[in-house]
């Protein structure tokens, strides 16, 4: 018996931390806990275990250098969880999704299921500035739901688009949990962002797309909003010349600054063109000159600066100009001028952010050392081999390892998290993964698309609950129609969600199908067998006193040295005369 418990610790030890979490018990405690029960156990298990365990007292020493290594206190790279965290509660607090959400669904209001596609939009653009999706989920549910449920939305749909739009911060970029797994596989973080972007916006036009199928077959589930409730009114064209002329600017100012700035020239002809649209919106607004139309004016104003703020962080990162950590402050700072300039900037909004900041990173720090103790149990006992041989031997090769591994972490996400799943899971798979020659960024961003789902599931998903925290419960007297509006159920929130669900999952399918989507982040790839190499042909060397190959004369043979004098090295020295000769018919004279 002992022998059995000796040999197979490791699937004990880890199907111990599924019952602990599933009792209920802090992720983070649980981890530890295991971690050093089971040292204690594998410990006195040794001499049974046949060579399986390979644990001693000494070992705990390692703990102080794992926390205080490069994987925990020391990491730069999840540095940049304050920061994106701080950037996005600031910008909550700023009212940029409120601004957002009202000017782009006047945009779309006019067609069926226009505000669908606003919050869709909107939670794209939040996604890429604030990378929380507490924030998004919440914001947008405060702002649109009383608006779609005014204006007649289906409850379901509603619910359902809200919470799935506000789960787009898990994937695109600079989504937290691409930070965390970029860490866990070793990988780049700007890499792993490059490879989410594609993903990100397919799910963002996915969740469109949807909205189109739904509005042509059942249109009364999304009506267009009324004419009264456009108050800014039309100029759609408007705007249409405004984006025409400053895509114009923009090219003129490529073509001027090329030849001084070269590959940068594109970017920085952009530049100049958004930004003297936007100084000259602000101006018609100012001056009163209206030259552009009202929903013009408000497009190119709300618009603008989140976009300026995604360049930021994003394009700088990509661009390889900054780290995703000096990203991440480069937003901070572009948050605060943002939300100053709206004057909702206060001493109170700083101390919110700062606090919300400081939980989530705790939160994050205490899950990450609980995993390295109970990592380190887990290596002691072979734990990583098990993992190996178990997910390599699962049939299909690459393919039906990918499969197998994201039916897993989609059933574990209906009970955990993405944090969780991230410290726990990730590290064991990522091995067997390499193992099977899988690109580790392609496998993040699997698993990251995967764990979006987590958000989503009912009836445990986070988004879902934040929805439900700021949803009427009772019914409620609507303040601009004065009509009683039914609350929303619970049950509602959850079958909304369901559609959603399927299409995360349908958009894992593709990312599986078409690994370009993420591994274009490696560039133009060359195949070698397509290379041609050239050698340069060189004249053959006849062998010494062989005659040419073309019947030619034979070049005469280099006379032999002279092996009676003494080497030459070089140049020549000048002979000396020769000694004369001495007579020996006569005495010798000592003179």
């Amino acid at each position: 018996m002992m022998e059995f418990i000796a040999q197979n610790m490791a699937p004990i030890m880890f199907a111990s931390l599924i019952l602990f979490m599933l009792i209920g018990y802090p992720v983070a405690f649980s981890l530890a806990a295991n971690g050093l029960m089971f040292f204690c156990i594998g410990v006195l298990l040794t001499p049974y275990s046949g060579g399986a365990i390979n644990l001693a007292w000494p070992l705990l020493y390692a703990l102080p250098d794992n926390f205080y290594g490069s994987r925990v206190m020391s990491n730069d790279t999840l540095l940049a969880i304050p920061f994106f965290t701080f950037m996005g509660i600031v910008l909550e607090r700023s009212g940029m999704a409120e601004d957002l959400l009202d000017t782009i669904g006047q945009l779309f209001g006019p067609i069926r299921g226009g505000l669908a596609y606003a919050v869709i939009f909107v939670g794209a653009l939040l996604a890429a500035t604030t990378g929380v999706v507490a924030a998004s989920v919440i914001a947008m549910g405060l702002i649109s739901l009383p608006i779609m449920l005014r204006y007649g939305y289906d409850r379901r749909l509603a619910s359902g688009v809200i919470a799935a739009s506000g789960t787009l911060a898990q994937i695109i970029p600079p989504s937290l949990v691409l930070i965390v797994l970029a860490d866990q596989l070793g990988r780049s973080v700007g890499d792993m962002y490059a490879g989410a972007l594609i993903p990100g916006l397919i799910l963002t036009g996915l969740y469109s797309l949807y909205i189109l199928i739904v509005s042509i077959f059942r249109p009364k589930m999304m009506p267009a909003l009324p004419l009264e409730a456009r108050t800014l009114g039309h100029g759609v064209m408007s705007l249409l010349v405004a984006l025409a002329v400053t895509v114009a600017i923009s090219y003129a100012a490529y073509r001027y600054l090329a030849p001084a700035h070269g590959d940068n020239a594109d970017i920085l002809g952009a530049c100049v063109g958004v930004i003297l649209i936007y100084v000259v919106a602000i101006a018609d607004r100012r001056l009163n000159i209206n030259m552009m139309s009202r929903l013009a004016q408000q497009v190119i104003i709300v618009l603008i600066p989140p976009l300026a703020l995604i360049f930021l962080v994003l394009g700088t990162i990509f661009l390889g100009i900054a780290t995703p950590t000096e990203g991440g402050a480069m937003g901070s700072v572009g948050a605060l001028i943002m939300a100053g300039a709206k004057g909702r900037l206060s001493l109170d909004v700083v101390k919110q952010a700062l606090a919300s900041t400081t939980r989530l990173s705790s939160f994050v720090l205490f899950i990450l050392i609980g995993a390295r103790v109970f990592s380190l149990t887990f290596y002691g006992v072979n734990g990583q081999i098990w993992v190996e041989h178990l997910l390599t031997s699962l049939p299909g090769g690459e393919v039906g390892f990918l499969i197998g591994v994201n039916i897993l972490v989609f059933f574990l996400a209906f009970f955990l998290d993405f944090f969780e799943l991230a410290f726990i899971i990730v590290p064991l798979l990522a091995p067997a993964a390499d193992k099977l020659g899988i690109d580790l960024i392609w496998f993040g961003v699997l698993l990251g698309v995967n764990m979006q789902t987590s958000f989503m599931h009912p009836p445990f998903g986070f988004a879902l609950f934040y929805l439900r925290s700021v949803a009427a419960r009772v019914p409620y007297l609507d303040r601009i129609t004065g009509k009683q509006i039914a609350p929303v159920t619970t049950g509602q929130i959850y079958w909304g969600a369901v559609p959603f669900v399927l299409i995360q999952v349908i958009m894992i399918g593709l990312t599986i199908a078409f690994p370009q989507m993420v591994m274009h982040y490696k560039g133009t790839v060359v195949d070698p067998g397509t290379i041609d190499y050239k050698v340069p042909e060189l004249p053959a060397l006849s062998p010494l006193a062989a005659p040419p190959a073309d019947g030619g004369t034979a070049p005469a043979a280099p006379a032999a040295p002279d092996l009676s004098q003494p080497p030459s090295f070089g140049d020549t020295p000048p002979a000396k005369p020769a000694a004369p000769q001495p007579d020996l018919s006569q005495p010798p004279s000592f003179n």
